[in-house]
């Protein structure tokens, strides 16, 4: 398994993430660091921690997200961002998992907001309402980025389909649209991460803004009610 972490100027949660990676009771093939135009540390923690490290300088997520799965060499290839703290159990997990399940392609976890008083309930508030709206859209279960793994051969599979270049899309989503409504996508409630509670502080227009952009950009290319009858009937027009 290759562990993806995508990350610009966030050194010090980086570094505690690749700490948490280091004591898994599975220890992933490798880590792999998406430095995305850093300024500050960023590099050189994830160097000091023996991850490799991969340089993107467009920035976003997309381009950097991308760029990590393209150099990512395990079978498996699971991601997590630079604020995710994994117990010591993810690895395994994600690795049980797939081993289980031929069939399945994608998977994807859950959260607990570590720096929010009741953080675990208001992440399960948080990703419910974004697990459920997000499957109206898409006819099947959504990526969530701080904690999800899917099979090499899936992304490359599917690679060509995702956008790269524009940073105002969620990565996430986006390979969820991608992948389509054939693939066998699960979420998994044992691959639980801690996460920060920012993305509720911080840029909630904007991140509102980029999920519709989102779903006009895959809308555009197969809309909701077909992605349903694909779902449903397994054949598209």
């Amino acid at each position: 398994m290759s562990v993806v972490v995508p990350a610009r100027d966030d050194a010090d949660a980086l570094g505690r993430c690749l700490a948490l990676l280091a004591e898994q009771t599975q220890a992933p093939f490798e880590v792999v660091v998406v430095d995305n135009a850093s300024v500050d540390a960023t590099a050189s923690v994830a160097r000091h921690a023996g991850a490799i490290v991969v340089h993107e300088p467009r920035v976003g997520i997309p381009a950097a997200a991308a760029a990590g799965y393209d150099a990512a060499r395990g079978e498996v290839v699971a991601r997590l961002d630079a604020d995710s703290e994994p117990g010591p159990g993810w690895v395994r997990s994600i690795a049980e998992r797939m081993a289980s399940d031929p069939a399945l392609e994608a998977v994807t976890g859950a959260g607990t907001f570590t720096d929010l008083r009741g953080g675990r309930w208001a992440c399960a508030l948080y990703l419910g309402a974004y697990y459920a709206s997000t499957r109206m859209a898409l006819g099947h279960t959504a990526l969530w980025g701080s904690s999800m793994a899917f099979r090499r051969s899936t992304w490359w599979a599917v690679r060509e389909r995702v956008e790269r270049v524009d940073p105002e899309v969620h990565d996430d989503l986006d390979l969820a649209f991608a992948l389509g409504p054939r693939r066998r996508i699960v979420r998994d409630r044992r691959l639980r991460v801690g996460v920060s509670a920012r993305s509720l502080r911080h840029a909630r227009r904007r991140r509102l803004a980029r999920a519709v952009r989102t779903l006009r950009l895959n809308w555009a290319v197969m809309p909701p009610w077909e992605r349903w009858r694909v779902r449903l009937v397994g054949t598209a027009r």
